[in-house]
């Protein structure tokens, strides 16, 4: 037989199934009993690990099983509010024989092969969180060009830390050595700087974590401002008047540089007309100025700003600023006459010009979008420029608009910015609609062409032509005003490629129709359940299923043909003739292959046919699947003992899943007011599924167990009828003032799935298990859906065991039997069909019912 969880199914799809490695961290807690006399110290230890599907977690002291039911030094629980699954061994009161060697074991059961994983903990007196400190203080400034060593020293912590060094932002440098605990980084640039992070880990509470801020000190881009008396309003320097020279520098640190002013070379005091101001409050931050008040001819100099680190080796910036009558003047932009629109193709190169004819000293020009929120080529909102020439390369229609140009606030007069606008107009091909559409018609029917123009620039078309098949249909010159249209009937002779170009003075954009009277293609069926068939000897057959697109676009279909290869060898070649019936948008059409070879897969091909053309074939792989043929009245009731749970499976759509569990798994915390204390049974060893309604669920959360795909189509009814009864039989218990509800739901799968509720109980139904069945009458390949609902609170648990499904229609039974007890209600009637559309998982994997 083949299962789900194994390789060597023939129709086997893919397994998903994946099991990371367990992470085991440990938490300690004292606290004082009996006021203070003693303390009592409890040990979590907490196994986390990332599985599909849902891991079994398994605890280990040395090699011995735990089991908290005989042990209550010991809690074993799920936290609440956990990423990924987690369960916590609690020691209480720590023991001596509790310090030991701890092994969290984890299990998705062989799911795909997938072996057991585990992680193991030594746990003794010493066991201690890690606790850290650096060798160095919480910023390090440091100069470029130089060495620098972290040391990230351990002072506590047992098991031994495992010492880690990250960077942020971005990982750490490529010249980055990490020896032992230390951190090296060889001559620093600038590009090292930013936050060193140590952290030690040892499993035990939390990482220790200490960070250090390295400082790479820079300064560049230093400028000065001239600035008049702002309070009289100029923008030139008078005599009489106060004038104001500022300097600024980009530096990092900026509240560490230094600046000098001279005057003339000599280094200048504050005095009562010379004010010097270490950092002005009425310029950006980091800016030292030089007030001269009152100003004199003897202030006529030049003044020197010098900006430096004490001493480091970061080379100082000097500006210097000559000071006349005649060396300052304000600056006068404009923009050369013709250069006020420019005008270039897309993809083309664009210079914007905005010249200052006078003024000294010529101050940058700085180019933005006049548009709010539109930045600049570059990414940038504003760009500098020396000399007033804007560059754009590569210019794209999104860049077309308004540029502003403004003279800069510094390296010049510190006054009214001047400014002034330059177009740009992008020009571009037509953009068209459609770029490329499939066109099919019947034969000597009329077909329209149509290439609506979206946009262009410029918007006057020069031309528009159609083509064939690359070659000019030759007809009257369209009017350039209205939308390009070309309409013929269709024959055999006219199929093929026709081409629209329309063309502007930027260029020419075009239209693109590929125009046939052949059929759309077939489109396979690939949700076909079980589409095998068994014939004799070592042969099989396959049922082809496929569907038709747009049957109707094109001539009458009358047929496919059919290619059927082995090893690129023709193993059929046939038509499939329809015999007058038409294909049917959506509907689903069918043809069986006979003689294919066990266990040979094939290449199936098939296409189209109408009267005037044949369509283009379509490609698929079939393989051989062994057929399903479960129900058999031999077959056993499945009481869930194996942990494949006979092929059932937990539906991804629902909100929890079901648990298999006996009173041995059984969590001794929970509430003794709801759920089995045995099987069916009444074994402690037996196993059934539940649904756990404790937190975190909450009221009306639903958990679908599925069974196999029992394939009905494999069985005739009785005579005269078309359908096979099945009798479903299960024992279900649901017990606790909390209960919600149990349905049973009947799923056929076609093309689409169809739900229908046959079963229904709600309510508590007492605390013995009880026996249901009923009949069914699927019209298709069937699942039966085990629905449990969660009720309003925490004791709600509902399990069912020793399920059944077995063809013919159910023997009435009227017998008490007893472990507990069991109570069995005979006339058991199945709920009138409900049906709701579902759509079925797009591949259809068999499971095999054990």
């Amino acid at each position: 037989m083949c299962h789900v969880t194994d390789f060597s199914c023939p129709f086997f799809l893919s397994c998903s199934a994946d099991l990371d490695t367990p992470v085991l961290t440990v938490h300690q807690t004292i606290s004082d009993v009996r006021g203070s006399y003693y303390q009592e110290k409890t040990v979590f230890l907490r196994c986390t690990v990332n599985s599909n599907p849902p891991a079994r977690f398994i605890w280990k002291r040395g090699s011995m099983l735990i089991e908290q039911s005989k042990d209550n030094g010991v809690d074993i629980y799920e936290p609440l509010y956990t990423q990924g699954e987690t369960k916590v061994l609690k020691l209480k009161n720590l023991r001596p024989k509790d310090l030991a060697d701890y092994t969290c074991q984890v299990s998705v059961r062989n799911v795909c092969n997938i072996e057991d994983k585990s992680v193991t903990f030594r746990l003794t007196n010493a066991t201690a969180p890690p606790m850290i400190r650096l060798s160095v203080d919480d910023a390090v400034v440091v100069d470029p060009g130089q060495d620098v060593v972290l040391t990230c020293e351990v002072i506590a912590g047992f098991p031994s830390p495992n010492v880690t060094w990250t960077r942020y932002p971005g990982p750490l440098p490529l010249s980055a050595q990490v020896r032992g605990r230390s951190l090296t980084l060889r001559a620093v640039t600038p590009s090292d700087a930013g936050f060193y992070n140590c952290t030690a880990v040892n499993n035990v509470g939390n990482p220790a974590r200490k960070n250090v801020n390295l400082v790479v000190r820079t300064m560049n881009n230093l400028t000065f401002q001239i600035t008049p008396d702002s309070n009289k309003d100029s923008e030139t320097i008078q005599m009489g008047r106060d004038l104001k020279l500022s300097c600024h520098v980009d530096a990092t640190p900026q509240d560490k540089v230094n600046y000098t002013w001279y005057k003339n070379g000599a280094l200048i005091y504050n005095s009562d007309n010379l004010i010097l101001l270490r950092s002005d409050p009425d310029m950006a931050p980091g800016t030292s100025s030089l007030e001269i008040v009152d100003m004199k001819f003897r202030d006529l100099a030049t003044y020197s700003c010098v900006a430096n680190f004490p001493g480091s080796r970061v080379p100082e910036l000097r500006v210097d600023v000559n000071i006349s009558q005649n060396s300052v003047s304000p600056p006068v932009l404009t923009v050369p006459p013709g250069s006020q629109v420019v005008s270039v193709r897309e993809g083309g190169v664009a210079e914007l010009l905005c010249m200052i004819v006078d003024g000294k000293p010529r101050p940058p020009v700085l180019w933005s979008r006049t548009e709010k929120d539109l930045l600049m080529p570059s990414g940038q909102p504003v760009v500098e420029t020396p000399d007033g020439r804007l560059r754009l390369r590569n210019v794209t229609r999104d860049m077309m608009g308004a540029y502003r140009c403004q003279t800069a606030p510094y390296n010049g007069l510190n006054i009214k910015r001047r400014e002034a606008q330059v177009q740009l107009n992008v020009q571009y091909s037509p953009i068209l609609d459609p770029v490329f559409q499939d066109v099919r018609s019947r034969n000597s029917q009329m077909v329209t062409l149509r290439c609506t123009i979206l946009r262009a620039n410029p918007p006057r078309l020069t031309d528009i032509r159609w083509y064939r098949n690359g070659e000019i249909i030759r007809m009257p010159m369209p009017d350039l005003k209205e939308t390009p249209e070309l309409k013929f009937k269709l024959e055999p002779l006219n199929n093929g490629s026709y081409e629209c170009r329309v063309s502007n003075y930027a260029g020419t954009s075009s239209c693109t129709f590929n125009v046939s009277a052949k059929p759309y293609n077939a489109e396979f069926y690939f949700d076909t359940p079980n589409p095998v068939r068994i014939l004799k000897g070592n042969n099989y057959s396959y049922n082809l299923q496929w569907t038709q697109k747009d049957p109707e676009a094109t001539d009458r279909i009358i047929g496919y043909w059919i290619n059927v290869r082995k090893n690129k060898l023709n193993q059929l070649v046939k038509q499939i003739d329809l015999r007058g019936k038409e294909p049917e948008k959506g509907v689903l059409m069918t043809y069986t292959i006979p003689d294919l070879q066990i266990p040979v897969s094939y290449e199936v091909r098939l296409s189209p046919i109408t009267t005037f053309s044949t369509g283009d074939y379509v490609t698929r792989i079939i393989q051989y699947s062994e057929p399903y043929t479960y129900p058999r009245p031999t077959d056993h009731v499945c009481g869930f003992e194996d942990d494949r749970i006979c092929g059932f499976s937990q539906d991804r759509s629902d909100n929890f899943d079901w648990t298999r569990q006996n009173h041995l798994t059984q969590n001794p915390k929970r509430s003794a007011n709801t759920g089995p204390d045995t099987d069916r049974s009444g074994t402690k060893e037996g196993f059934y599924m539940y649904i756990e309604a404790s937190q975190p669920r909450v009221q009306g959360e639903k958990a679908r167990l599925m069974s196999p795909l029992f394939n009905e189509t494999l069985y005739r009814g009785p005579k005269g009828s078309g359908r096979m009864p099945y009798c479903v039989s299960f024992y279900y218990h649901m017990k606790g003032k909390h209960i919600g509800a149990l349905n049973v739901i009947l799923r056929v799968r076609s093309i689409a799935s169809v739900d229908s509720m046959v079963w229904s109980k709600s309510g508590p139904q007492g605390p013995d298990w009880k026996k249901a069945f009923f009949d069914v009458s699927p019209s298709g390949p069937f699942q039966i859906v085990f629905e449990g609902i969660r009720g309003s609170s925490f004791e709600g648990d509902i399990a069912i065991d020793d399920v059944s499904i077995t063809t013919g229609k159910c023997k009435q039974e009227n017998t008490v039997a007893s472990a507990g007890k069991t109570v069995l209600i005979g006339g058991s009637h199945p709920l009138p069909l409900a049906s709701g559309l579902t759509f079925g998982s797009s591949c259809l994997l068999l499971l095999l019912y054990r």
